[in-house]
């Protein structure tokens, strides 16, 4: 963890350089496959939109989808909305800001203090949000914020869709004013055709001089770390390979 007393980083330069300098890929091949053309109807309806629902779709919808489920189904209310629950997977490769907890007074209780800490969530940590078919998708974003303490802008994340097809992952980022449930109602309850992660609000490259200056002190601090770590994996690795030299060296020595 690192500690400041200002509002967070936002950036983090892990993840952008894997050990090793190895690329890959998740298929098989380095080949490309040509792209297939979306259909007609397809384009259409991505162009438009999904269509509004009657009520009578929307009830014999819900009653397919809590077939599908042993929990957590979806209920509808008397004025044609419903609730349900979304997972949301974070997926944050930058760190984020909390409020620093502290241990007062002789009882030991932890009160919330005023200065700030800069850490990284776990990597595919989840969260279900009981939600609405009107919660949108800024608002689901604010409420994993909350939840998770985050005092970060919500502007700095996004919330995408992602689907799993051709053996690829696919991820679309969500307009604010979505409404995640309906999509989840829509494709079902299947995880691998519809799931929802929250990332970083990729804007293009980063505009450093929109930071403040203890931000920008805060990149600085993280980066060290960062540096000290990767000369230190690189020295051992090194030093390992010296090790294995020197030694069959020895061996080939008379």
């Amino acid at each position: 963890m690192t500690g400041s007393n200002s509002m967070s980083s936002g950036y983090c330069s892990l993840d952008e350089e894997g050990e090793d300098f190895t690329f890959f890929t998740a298929k098989s091949t380095f080949f490309h496959q040509p792209k297939k053309l979306p259909k007609q109807d397809e384009v259409k309806e991505e162009e438009e939109g999904p269509k509004a629902l009657s009520e009578e779709e929307v009830r014999a919808r819900i009653k397919d989808y809590n077939s599908k489920v042993t929990e957590n189904g979806m209920k509808l209310a008397t004025d044609g909305s419903y609730t349900g629950f979304i997972k949301v997977y974070l997926r944050l490769s930058r760190p984020v800001t909390v409020p620093t907890v502290e241990a007062s007074g002789k009882d030991g209780h932890a009160e919330i203090s005023d200065k700030r800490t800069s850490f990284y969530l776990p990597t595919n940590c989840v969260k279900q949000l009981h939600i609405s078919s009107s919660t949108t998708v800024k608002e689901v974003i604010q409420g994993l914020l909350k939840k998770f303490m985050v005092l970060d802008n919500p502007c700095k994340f996004a919330l995408y869709r992602q689907t799993h097809r051709d053996g690829q992952d696919l991820f679309q980022k969500l307009p604010l004013v979505e409404c995640p449930l309906c999509l989840r109602l829509e494709a079902g309850p299947n995880p691998d055709v519809l799931s929802f992660v929250l990332k970083e609000n990729e804007t293009g490259e980063v505009q450093w001089h929109a930071f403040s200056v203890p931000e920008l002190q805060n990149f600085l601090v993280i980066l060290e770390k960062e540096e000290a770590e990767r000369i230190r994996l690189v020295e051992q690795k090194f030093a390992a390979y010296r090790g294995k030299l020197q030694k069959a060296l020895q061996e080939l020595q008379p």
